[in-house]
C-alpha cells in the first residue's frame, strides 16, 4: 500500500503529491516528534517527579489505595515515576500507537509491567468497569497535555471528560494548577510581524492598504523562544498580569470564557503586542513550580531551563492603540477549547469575568493568510528594502521592461516607482495577486501589470511584443522549506530565456550556498561580557550540557531520571534513518544561539546569468575547526548577489565574531544538518568537517553529506 504526501518541488515552485511507502507517515511523525526534547528537559521531569511523590503521599495518608491515570503517557515515564513513588497501579493512556508500543517495551524493560497498563486509546474512549480498560476510577490524575499556548493540544476537553468519567471526585492532580500570565508591550520588531508598515522608495511614500492596516489579522498564536527577544526590543506598557488559572484537581470546563486584568499604563506608547507564558504548580501549596517564563525574567538568566516543546507566546492586538501613562486599561484574554486571543479596553473594568468571549479575530484582508509573520517582518525591514532599492536603481532605466518573479513581492512596485517603462509581476497565487493589487490601489498606481500565471506561461503577447530587459526576484517563494528551494528563481529565469533581451539584467545575478560548523550554545541575554567569557570557558573546559540546546531535539536520551528509555531512542533513530538523518531541516537560528567552530565558507555558487544546467553540480572540500567546542552540526544558508556591490544574506547578517558568536537573519529559516553524535573540537585546525554537495537539476534539490575526521 502506498501513500501520497505533499512536498515542495524546487524545480517547479509547486507542491507536488509524491508517492511514498506506507511507512512514510509513521516515520515522519516519530522523527519530527518532540519526545527527545521533553525527556532531556530535566527541570520538567524533576518537577513532575516531585509533584507525583507529593500526590501519592497525600492519597496514602488518607489510607487509600493509589490508582493513577496517566493521560498522554508517551514513554510511560510519569507512570514509572508514580509506581516508584508508591502508587499501587497505573493506567497509562497513549493514543499514538508507535509511542504506545514503545511505552509497553520501556515499562517492561524497567520491570513495571505488573503495575502499569498501557492503553492505546484516546482518553475520551477509555472505559471504566469490570470489563473496561480501567477496573476502577483513579484517585490521582497525571497528565502532560500542554503546548506553548497551554490548551492547544486539547487539554481542557480531556480534563473535562476525565473528571466526568475516569477519576474520583476530589482526586489529586499532577500538575495541580496552571496559571497564564501576560504583559502588554510596544515593540517595533514584533509589531512588524503583524502589519505592513509605510516605506520610502526614492523619496516617495509607499503606503499599506487600509484593509490590511485595519485588519485584526490571524488569531493563531506566534510561538517563539522569547528569551531571544532582549528587553531593549520592547517597552512594557503595563505590569505582568495574572490572567487566569485552571485547577486540574476539580472539574474543568472547555466552554468559551473571558478573563480580564485591569491596571494603569506604566508608560505612554503604542499598545501593540501581548507577551504571554504560563506556569504549572505541581502541588496544591504551589511550592513545586515549572515555569515557562523567558530567561530575562530570572535574576540569573543562565538559570532558566531551556526547552523547545514549550516556548512562549506572542499575540498581536487587533488594532494598535495609543495609551497614556496612568491611563486605566483592561486587558482581556479569551479562549475556546483550543486557543487564546487578547483584546484591550480603555475603560478599566475590574475583576474577572466568565462571560462569552469577544469574537475571535480573523483576517479579512487576505494578507495575513498568504504572508507569514516572518514574511511581514521581511517586507518591513528598512535596511533590506534599501539594499534592493539601491540595486534596482542601478539597473532600472526609462526604457526598462521589467518582470518580477517572487511570491507576494513588492520589488515590481519599487521598479515602477524608480521609473521603469513597463513592469509585470507574475503571481501564480490568486490571493497574493489580490493583495498586491490592494497595495497598488492604495497608492493610486496603474503602472504595474499583475498576471496570475507561471513564468513558463508568459508570452510575447503579454509583453506587447517587447522583450524583458530586467528580470527581478528577491527571491522568495511560499512553498520553499529549505534555503536552497528558492533556487526556483533560476528555473523561472530559464523558462523565460526566449523572452529575455541578449543583455538582460538578472537581479539577483547569482546565489551562493554557505556553511559553518556550529555548537548550539549557552544563552547570553542580559549577561555582561565578563560573565559570558567566564561561562564560555566553563563550557569549553567541562563540556557542560549548556551548549547543547537545539541539538537536544535530535539527541538520544538513554536514561531519564533513572529510567531506561532506550526503546524510544531506538524507535526515533530508526525513523530518522528512514530519511530524516540524511537531510538538513529548517530552523530559525536567531531563536537558537550557536557558536561557529569553523570559519563560514561559500561552498556552491549558482550563476543566474546562465540557464539551469542539465548535469548535476558537485562540490567537495573540508573545513578545519578553528575554535574549541562541541560541534553539533552544520548550519547552511543562501546569499544572493544583487549586483557587483550589493549582497543580501538569508543567514549570517554580520561577520562571525572572534569568539564565534553568530547573528542570524530574523526573516528566513536556515538549514541545519545535525550530526548523530557531537564532535569535540580542540580548535587547533587538525580536525575538520569534510563535505560533499550535489545539486540535482532534475529535482532542484541539494544532496549533502558530512564527516568529521582528525589528521
Amino acid at each position: 500500500m502506498k501513500t501520497f504526501c505533499g512536498r515542495a518541488n524546487p524545480a517547479t515552485g509547486a507542491l507536488d503529491w509524491v508517492e511514498e511507502s506506507e511507512e512514510y507517515d509513521y516515520h515522519q511523525e516519530i522523527a519530527r516528534s518532540c519526545y527527545a526534547d521533553m525527556l532531556h528537559d530535566h527541570d520538567r521531569n524533576e518537577k513532575y517527579y516531585q509533584g507525583i511523590r507529593v500526590a501519592v503521599s497525600r492519597v496514602k495518608a488518607r489510607g487509600e489505595e493509589v490508582i493513577v491515570l496517566d493521560i498522554g503517557t508517551g514513554t510511560g515515564l510519569l507512570s514509572m515515576m508514580a509506581v516508584t513513588a508508591g502508587a499501587d497501579y497505573c493506567y497509562a493512556v497513549e493514543v499514538f500507537k508507535p509511542m504506545a508500543d514503545a511505552a509497553f517495551r520501556i515499562v517492561k524493560k524497567n520491570g513495571f509491567s505488573d503495575k502499569i497498563k498501557i492503553i492505546n486509546k484516546h482518553s475520551t474512549e477509555v472505559t471504566v468497569g469490570l470489563d473496561g480498560d480501567m477496573q476502577t476510577r483513579a484517585n490521582v490524575l497525571v497528565t502532560e497535555l500542554f503546548d506553548t499556548e497551554l490548551i492547544g493540544e486539547g487539554a481542557l476537553p480531556s480534563y473535562e471528560h476525565a473528571h466526568l468519567n475516569l477519576v474520583q471526585a476530589g482526586c489529586e492532580a499532577v500538575p495541580h494548577r496552571a496559571t497564564v500570565y501576560a504583559q502588554l508591550v510596544e515593540s517595533e520588531q514584533l509589531w512588524s510581524w503583524a502589519q505592513l508598515q509605510p516605506m520610502e522608495v526614492d523619496g516617495r511614500k509607499l503606503l499599506p492598504p487600509p484593509a490590511v492596516s485595519h485588519c485584526a489579522g490571524a488569531h493563531s498564536v506566534c510561538d517563539i523562544q522569547l528569551s531571544q527577544v532582549p528587553p531593549h526590543r520592547f517597552t512594557p506598557l503595563g505590569p505582568l498580569c495574572t490572567m487566569f488559572s485552571v485547577d486540574f484537581s476539580k472539574p474543568v470546563s472547555s466552554a468559551p470564557q473571558s478573563h480580564s486584568s485591569s491596571f494603569p499604563a506604566q508608560s505612554s506608547g503604542r499598545a501593540q503586542v501581548v507577551l504571554s507564558w504560563w506556569d504549572i504548580d505541581m502541588d496544591p501549596s504551589g511550592s513545586i513550580v515549572c515555569s515557562m517564563a523567558p530567561s530575562w525574567t530570572y535574576p540569573d538568566p543562565q538559570s532558566a531551563p531551556w526547552r523547545d516543546h514549550w516556548m512562549q507566546s506572542v499575540y498581536f492586538l487587533p488594532v494598535e492603540r495609543r495609551v497614556a501613562e496612568g491611563e486605566e486599561l483592561s486587558l482581556t484574554v479569551s479562549h475556546d477549547d483550543y486557543s487564546l486571543w487578547y483584546s484591550l479596553q480603555p475603560d478599566g473594568q475590574q475583576g474577572m469575568s466568565s462571560e462569552a468571549p469577544p469574537c475571535r479575530p480573523c483576517c479579512v484582508c487576505q494578507a495575513h493568510l498568504v504572508w507569514t509573520r516572518t514574511r511581514f517582518g521581511e517586507l518591513n525591514d528598512r535596511q533590506r528594502t534599501q539594499s534592493y532599492v539601491r540595486a534596482l536603481r542601478s539597473v532600472i532605466k526609462p526604457d526598462s521592461v521589467c518582470v518580477g518573479v517572487s511570491d507576494g513581492s513588492l520589488l515590481p512596485i519599487f521598479a515602477h516607482m524608480l521609473g521603469a517603462k513597463k513592469v509585470i509581476s507574475l503571481e501564480n497565487s490568486g490571493m497574493l495577486k489580490q493583495v498586491i493589487e490592494q497595495v497598488l490601489n492604495a497608492n493610486s498606481m496603474r503602472g504595474v501589470q499583475i498576471l496570475g500565471i507561471r513564468p513558463d506561461q508568459l508570452s510575447s503577447t503579454d509583453l506587447a511584443g517587447e522583450q524583458i530587459s530586467v528580470l527581478i526576484g528577491e527571491p522568495y517563494f511560499s512553498t520553499s522549506l529549505l534555503p536552497w528551494h528558492s533556487l526556483y528563481f533560476w528555473y523561472c529565469r530559464t523558462a523565460l530565456v526566449r523572452l529575455l533581451t541578449p543583455n538582460a539584467t538578472i537581479l539577483p545575478c547569482s546565489a551562493t550556498l554557505c556553511m559553518v560548523a556550529v555548537e548550539f550554545q549557552v544563552r547570553d541575554i542580559g549577561i555582561c561580557s565578563k560573565m559570558k567569557s567566564k561561562l564560555l570557558n566553563l563550557c569549553l573546559s567541562h563540556s557542560f550540557n549548556l551548549c547543547q540546546d537545539l541539538w537536544r531535539i535530535r539527541a538520544p536520551c538513554g536514561t531519564c531520571e533513572g529510567f531506561d528509555v532506550g526503546p524510544m531512542d531506538e524507535m526515533v533513530q530508526q525513523s530518522l534513518d528512514f530519511r530524516e538523518s540524511h537531510e538538513a531541516e529548517p530552523q530559525p537560528l536567531w531563536e537558537y544561539p550557536c557558536r561557529a567552530l569553523t570559519q563560514p565558507r561559500a561552498v556552491m555558487t549558482f550563476d543566474f546569468l546562465q540557464c539551469v544546467p542539465e548535469q548535476p553540480i558537485r562540490c567537495q572540500g573540508s573545513l578545519p575547526f578553528t575554535r574549541r567546542g562541541r560541534c553539533h552540526g552544520v548550519a547552511l544558508w543562501m546569499e544572493y548577489q544583487l549586483n557587483d556591490d550589493i549582497k543580501v544574506s538569508m543567514g549570517l547578517t554580520r561577520p562571525v565574531s572572534e569568539e564565534g558568536a553568530c547573528e542570524w537573519s530574523l526573516h528566513r529559516k536556515q538549514g541545519v544538518y545535525f550530526f548523530r553524535s557531537p564532535w569535540e573540537s580542540s580548535g587547533d585546525g587538525r580536525a575538520s568537517v569534510s563535505y560533499s554537495f550535489t545539486f540535482e537539476p532534475s529535482i532542484g534539490d541539494i544532496k549533502m553529506d558530512f564527516t568529521v575526521a582528525s589528521q
